[in-house]
């Protein structure tokens, strides 16, 4: 099997759009530090069309993408999984408030495995993939993403401030496809007509030279006949992320290929890569260890003991001292 460094570079400069109907291993250095919000100029910019018959959003991401590749050590195709989700579940989150936040998850046969990734309404985002690297056999042609999700299922779980407990809806993958399954979620588990449009457009180092998205959504009020023509207009725009590469802002993408809808632009959200993780609560997880495998530890190391955070790939080391403290604490409770 070729590795993923050898078989990437061919899709470099290129655009992945991703409409609604590279790995190469780095050493991350040895502090490494949480993932911090840069919010630069990313940004949700909510939207209403055709006199508040449709609900949009237009997201513009690239910073977040390149941020999410660095701390992930991600190459082309692995940044373009898990940034499709980053976006995606974003574009979600938009209409959430306060402490609100969500996770969109995904579980699968093929090479992907499956990810995870929690947006809240701060516009905080991060998540993870579940193999890395992703595994090819051959040249990729294209970017379409099916052979790589396989058969699978899409979950999202709305954790509200207000609710009791947390909402999960869960639909079988119907086209390999985020874009795609993301809509058929929406049509399926909430009965709502919805349209997503993902898109990273990458320069000759891999790395995203623009990203975005857009999410748009049918009105209770809304008429068929008015759903059908905005998803047919979402299918036909060009590459959001190449709109973006090439200065378009968001209100402008808005405004020139939805002019006759009379959009009003309602809300704007600075978002970002961010992730809350601590040394205290990594050290926590260490301390729920049971106590003879934390003996077997302090005697045989080897030291330090890394622990990476799942959602940013943050390190976190611990000398032995520090394994010896948490078992004296272990021992005194008992």
């Amino acid at each position: 099997m070729k590795r993923n460094a050898d078989i990437y570079p061919p899709l470099a400069d290129r655009t992945s759009k991703e409409p609604s109907r590279l790995f190469m291993k780095k050493t991350l250095p040895e502090k490494s530090q949480p993932a911090k919000p840069e919010r630069g100029g990313d940004c949700l910019q909510t939207f209403l069309l055709a006199d508040d018959a449709i609900r949009g959003t237009m997201l513009n991401a690239g910073q977040m993408i390149n941020q999410m590749r660095r701390h992930h050590e991600l190459g082309i195709l692995e940044t373009l999984v898990l940034g499709h989700a980053y976006m995606g579940a974003c574009l979600m989150a938009a209409g959430l408030k306060g402490q609100d936040r969500l996770t969109l998850q995904v579980d699968c046969s093929g090479p992907v495995k499956g990810l995870l990734v929690e947006a809240n309404a701060a516009g905080d985002v991060r998540g993870f993939l579940k193999n890395v690297p992703i595994p090819v056999d051959k040249p990729l042609e294209n970017f379409n993403l099916s052979p790589f999700f396989g058969a699978g299922f899409i979950s999202v779980t709305r954790i509200l401030a207000d609710a009791k407990r947390p909402f999960t809806g869960k639909v079988m993958m119907a086209h390999g496809s985020l874009a795609k399954d993301l809509a058929h979620y929406y049509l399926t588990s909430e009965q709502i007509p919805t349209s997503f449009s993902l898109s990273i457009k990458f320069d000759h180092q891999g790395n995203a030279a623009a990203a975005g998205g857009m999410f748009l959504q049918a009105m209770p009020d809304a008429a068929d006949s008015l759903a059908s023509q905005v998803e047919t207009r979402v299918m036909a725009l060009p590459s959001i992320a190449t709109l973006l590469a090439e200065g378009a802002s968001p209100q402008r993408v808005v405004r020139d290929h939805f002019a006759d809808c009379a959009p009003r632009f309602v809300d704007r959200r600075n978002v970002g890569f961010a992730c809350h993780c601590n040394r205290d609560q990594i050290r926590t997880v260490l301390t729920l260890l049971p106590i003879d495998e934390l003996q077997d530890i302090q005697q045989k190391g080897p030291f330090p003991v890394e622990i990476r955070c799942h959602h940013c790939n943050t390190r976190y080391s611990f000398d032995r001292e520090h394994i010896g403290r948490i078992l004296a604490a272990r021992f005194s409770e008992n």
